[in-house]
């Protein structure tokens, strides 16, 4: 991954669906610390939001880190978003980095549709969570034997940086080096 080919999926990350979440701050936490360093490092960003009608909006300490709008949606996969997909397929990337919620629904199902596109997907396995461990185990499991690469939020922030020594990196590992629970 480069930041210029990759962008960041967040998947649904709305309150009610966090509440049922028993890694709720794990999550929230990984997944603002690789929009932080998206923003730092450029790399393109975009959430959805899973009939917002009914679970509600992302979680605010999330969307204030992404530019556009979440995009709502009723289909549990994100992969038909076109004003998502569309202008990153335009600008180059042919690479998605997916979080999000729950990892054995939404998760799962946008990343086996966006392999199926011809895209590469990873997943941040520590940014992603399911009501049922079981659930999140499996999810993974049938992604990455389906072709997705499973990574971790510091792995995929590191190597979204490339080199040591910048202003970037010096940022990039602050946020790699913050404890849960910290901001």
């Amino acid at each position: 991954m480069n930041p210029t080919d990759t962008g960041l999926l967040v998947v649904d990350v709305q309150d009610r669906l966090l509440a049922v979440q028993p890694d709720e701050k794990r999550i929230v936490w990984n997944i603002r610390r690789l929009l932080d360093g998206a923003r730092i490092l450029g790399v393109r960003a975009a959430a959805t939001e899973q009939y917002p009608e009914k679970l509600g909006p992302t979680s605010s300490i999330l969307a204030e880190r992404i530019d556009d709008p979440a995009v709502s949606k009723l289909a549990f996969s994100c992969a038909d978003c076109s004003t998502i997909f569309e202008p990153w397929r335009a600008a180059g990337i042919h690479r998605v980095l997916v979080c999000g919620i729950e990892t054995h629904v939404c998760v799962q199902q946008t990343v086996l549709d966006l392999l199926s596109t011809g895209m590469q997907v990873l997943v941040a396995s520590d940014a992603v969570g399911s009501r049922y461990a079981t659930d999140h185990e499996i999810a993974l499991r049938r992604m990455e034997t389906s072709g997705a690469i499973i990574t971790t939020t510091e792995a995929a922030l590191f190597e979204w940086c490339r080199v040591a020594g910048t202003a970037e990196f010096k940022s990039i590992s602050a946020l790699a080096k913050e404890e849960l629970g910290v901001r």
